[in-house]
């Protein structure tokens, strides 16, 4: 009965999934939803497996650093199979919280924070057993100390010094020590320090309504009155008695010195009641965590205001209101609830008739004996077992890998196997060998689908008004500029408003393109045919080039595909005018052009026909 009874703080196993291993989750809340079913808001643990390789490594470090400053050589000692369980027993704290069905609770564990003077194979030995060093983060994917330290070791230790013996002086100068502040055998009497310190009271309430900024937050007598009795006002009173030798003159008149009378106020007095009103809900929402209240909430008070402001609101009535709220809903929440045990068959249960020999794990069948059928190879996973009372398929289904009941067992508990093995820490899901490097799932030969949902190409395709705007603000746009400047900014809003003014008109006066006139493919065809690309000459293998005497040659740019680009006739140099006075080249057709006017018998009517073919 008490096995089942789970109550609020304990730390409990959740099942989402059949396959998954269970989650460890701590519950915070049990609350009865208006259909009668029960939820429990739990806090969120976090395994190994959970967080990305990066992470790990994080951790791992962490853990590294704290054997060093241990100076335990536990670890170090341990075999690999303790080691490698020891993992499994590793949770990462974080802050969320969520709701969860009161019936997918699967029973108890203990989870707890590491502590330094604890033996890790200690967790090994009891069941149920995990602890956590680190928080994690899952929106920002960090992680960080958690704040909560168990301060035992050596380090923490006080010094303690030797005990004088009786006769030895003490050679510290006792005056930097300490500072008194009381005397408690002056010459006044208790009464008199009493009718002194009304007197400060009354002072204080003087003080006060002469001040404009404590007439509004105090508006009333009975206010001011009660302000200016709080510890701050008799503090500064008995500093000024013990300051002044206890001379009741000399205190009295340095209550009132030549400015007026002293105003003393704390943290309470100082706040206003909309800073107030901030305080309580970051206290609500974070606790005691003074410091994320002053960076999300009170960002403009110093963190020991904050803390001053905590313990003086602690002595308030709106504290005690507060504190008997809770208490009210605290009873009208469920203290307990009792979940039996969850006894349904699990969907990955395997039937012995519905394995296949010689399948399981990848193993080939051993042959037996001549008349006897092949026997199986090794049968569970994780400890290699042929026998067990049940069976439960584990992994990707095209490995066909199963599990005895020990181990998955096991697996549902800590997440993972009891042997490393080839599939361990693998997740559910697409095979990570057949990842490309962007990490898309690569289509297996034999496998019609992919693993994954692919990613889907996209083009982005200008509108009709975009198009008009590009002709219509040709003097605006200078596409050709913006084309060779692509990192230059375009306001697109006042094209489009200057577009907008434009087209009314341009259906009156049509845009005049340009045409363009081309060759027939005849004379294209002729000309290459009376001038046929001559074949480089290819240089003799093994023989070695001098590249010195070569005049280098700026080739044209190739994209992807092998084509070339728009620069293909002219050089880079040459399109941004970084040619400066240098020569202008002829294009190929004008240079052999001008080869053959210097050939003799060249007519200028034979030259005259080739340009024009040219052209």
């Amino acid at each position: 009965m008490a096995a089942n009874m789970y109550r609020v703080g304990d730390y409990v196993y959740f099942e989402n999934s059949s396959s998954n291993p269970l989650l460890i989750r701590r519950i915070e809340e049990l609350n009865k939803t208006a259909n009668g079913n029960v939820e429990a808001k739990v806090v969120c643990f976090y395994r190994r497996r959970d967080i990305s390789t990066t992470l790990i490594a994080l951790a791992d470090k962490h853990a590294r650093e704290m054997e060093e400053e241990m100076e335990n050589p536990e670890m170090v000692d341990l075999p690999e199979k303790q080691k490698h369980q020891l993992r499994h027993r590793e949770l990462f704290l974080s802050r969320q919280l969520e709701s969860l069905p009161a019936t997918h609770i699967r029973g108890k564990c203990c989870v707890t924070l590491l502590n330094e003077t604890e033996a890790l194979k200690s967790y090994l030995d009891r069941e149920d057993a995990f602890f956590y060093s680190l928080v994690y983060d899952p929106q920002q994917k960090t992680l960080l100390a958690d704040k909560g330290e168990i301060r035992v070791g050596n380090k923490y230790q006080a010094d303690i010094t030797d005990l004088l013996k009786e006769g030895e002086d003490d050679g510290r100068d006792l005056s930097k020590l300490e500072e008194k502040v009381w005397d408690p055998s002056s010459p006044l009497t208790e009464k008199q320090i009493d009718q002194f310190l009304v007197v400060a009271r009354s002072v204080g309430t003087f003080a006060r309504a002469l001040d404009c900024s404590s007439s509004v937050r105090q508006p009333s007598l009975h206010m001011s009155a009660a302000a200016a009795s709080r510890d701050i006002t008799l503090f500064h009173a008995m500093d000024t008695l013990h300051n002044t030798g206890y001379d009741m003159t000399r205190a009295i008149a340095a209550l009132v010195p030549q400015g007026g009378p002293v105003l003393c106020r704390d943290e309470m007095e100082e706040w206003s009641a909309s800073e107030a009103n901030l305080f309580e809900e970051a206290l609500e929402k974070y606790g005691k965590d003074f410091t994320d209240i002053q960076q999300d909430f009170l960002p403009w008070k110093s963190l020991t205001s904050i803390i001053e402001y905590y313990y003086m609101w602690k002595t308030t009535d709106r504290y005690v209101q507060q504190k008997r709220l809770k208490a009210a809903e605290a009873e009208s929440k469920l203290k307990q609830v009792y979940i039996p045990n969850y006894n349904k068959p699990n969907p990955n249960q395997l039937s012995v008739n519905s394995v296949k020999a010689g399948l399981v794990n990848g193993a080939g069948a051993v042959p037996g004996p001549p008349g006897q059928p092949a026997a199986l190879g090794r049968a569970c996973e994780s400890c290699y077992t042929t026998n067990s009372y049940q069976w439960y398929s584990w992994g990707p289904p095209n490995m066909q890998c199963r599990l005895c009941a020990s181990c998955w067992t096991y697996w549902k508990k800590y997440g993972g196997l009891k042997m490393p093995t080839r599939l361990d820490g693998e997740r559910p899901g697409p095979n990570r060998n057949n990842m490309s490097p962007h990490s898309l799932p690569v289509r297996h030969s034999g496998s019609p689908k992919f693993a994954v949902k692919t990613r889907q190409a996209f083009y982005l395709q200008t509108s009709q008004l975009t198009r008009f705007a590009r002709r219509v603000c040709q003097d605006l746009l200078r596409s050709r500029y913006l084309a060779r400047h692509p990192y230059t900014p375009v306001n697109t809003a006042a094209i489009k408003a200057e577009c907008a003014v434009r087209l009314p008109d341009m259906s009156k006066k049509p845009i005049a393109l340009k045409q363009s006139e081309r060759k027939p493919l005849e004379s294209v065809v002729r000309y290459l045919e009376a001038h046929p690309c001559l074949p480089k000459p290819e240089p003799p293998r093994g023989a070695s080039i001098s590249t010195g005497s070569l005049t280098p040659i700026k080739s044209s740019p190739i994209l992807n595909n092998g084509s070339p680009t728009i620069l293909g006739k002219r050089t880079y140099e040459q399109h941004n005018g970084l040619d400066g006075t240098k020569a202008k080249v002829l294009a190929p057709q004008w240079d052999i052009m001008s080869k053959r006017v210097s050939e003799p018998g060249r007519t200028s009517a034979a030259m005259q026909d080739e340009v024009h073919e040219l052209d």
